[in-house]
């Protein structure tokens, strides 16, 4: 009768501790990528401005920069800058919502909320001087519309006080990205609203407008209120398409401190370094409550 041997395998067949193969981390390989252009292109730089800030041109320490942000021009650029990143953000947000609620809950065809979900994607990214020449083609004193208002209407839509260079028409302009980028945020949100919720509420007898007051606007507003932060974020931090629209003729912060960090009058790069740095605070709470209120939305839509 054969015997079964459970003793350990034989020492001498197993390999020593020193010859195993040494594993490398390579399931981080892939993400290796994109942790070296964070640290090289946003975290390395956003540390030279932060110290920069607080720096002498001979390198010393100082609070000086920071106490020059009060100068009334910078101030008033601060000003500018968060009154057209507001009004764009809450307009587009309202407007981005209504879109976002209509293809979802509207009842229209479904090829209409594929269109509006391809054309928001691409629309929210489209900025930079294409847009600024886009609406200087379009509203510009000879711009299409323009001209089409005046010859076929009679209306003379710059004789209003309107212009496309001040702070109406820069609003107008960011709101071209501003409303896509809230439809492809919020809609998610919206088709996280659960269908029981309306059906207990309707079983329970209350109306359309009582369901949308005490179940869909509580559960969205967090969402909402977190998306026109992100927006206000979004529209604060735009230069490309406000200096190729109005150039210098609005002086909002990014353009402050374009022409303060290139030196076209006073070259003073730590003050431009400051001026960052009041960039990255706003930016940065911005983006702190956005994730707050983001947090605080998902808790519902699970």
């Amino acid at each position: 009768m054969a015997t079964i041997s459970l003793s350990e395998p034989d020492a001498a067949h197993a390999a020593p501790p020193h010859a195993r193969a040494v594993r490398l981390p390579t399931q981080w390989l892939g993400v290796a990528p994109f942790f070296l252009f964070a640290i090289f292109f946003l975290i390395a730089p956003t540390a030279y401005l932060i110290l920069g800030a607080f720096q002498t041109p001979e390198g010393t320490f100082t609070l000086g920069n920071l106490a020059e942000l009060w100068q009334p021009t910078i101030r008033a650029a601060y000003w500018i800058s968060i009154k057209v990143s507001f009004a764009s953000a809450v307009i587009g947000a309202l407007v981005g919502l209504a879109i976002a609620v209509a293809i979802v809950r509207g009842g229209l065809p479904r090829w209409v909320r594929g269109a509006t979900m391809t054309f928001s994607g691409v629309a929210s990214n489209f900025a930079g001087v294409p847009l600024a020449f886009a609406f200087l083609a379009t509203l510009g004193r000879l711009g299409l519309v323009t001209i089409l208002l005046r010859d076929i209407f009679g209306f003379n839509l710059y004789a209003t006080g309107f212009n496309i260079l001040s702070f109406s028409g820069l609003t107008l302009t960011y709101l071209y990205f501003q409303i896509p980028l809230m439809v492809v945020i919020i809609t998610p949100a919206i088709d996280g609203l659960k269908k029981e919720w309306g059906e207990a509420a309707a079983t329970l007898g209350a109306t359309q407008w009582q369901y949308w007051r005490m179940v869909v606007i509580p559960v969205l507003w967090p969402s909402f209120l977190g998306t026109v932060i992100l927006l206000f974020a979004n529209a604060f931090g735009a230069i490309a398409t406000a200096y190729a629209l109005t150039g210098s003729s609005l002086n909002i912060v990014p353009i402050l401190l374009y022409a303060q960090i290139r030196g076209d009058v006073l070259h003073n790069a730590h003050l431009g370094y400051a001026i960052a740095f009041g960039m990255i605070f706003i930016t940065g709470m911005a983006n702190v409550f956005y994730i707050w209120f983001r947090t605080r939305s998902e808790r519902w839509l699970k």
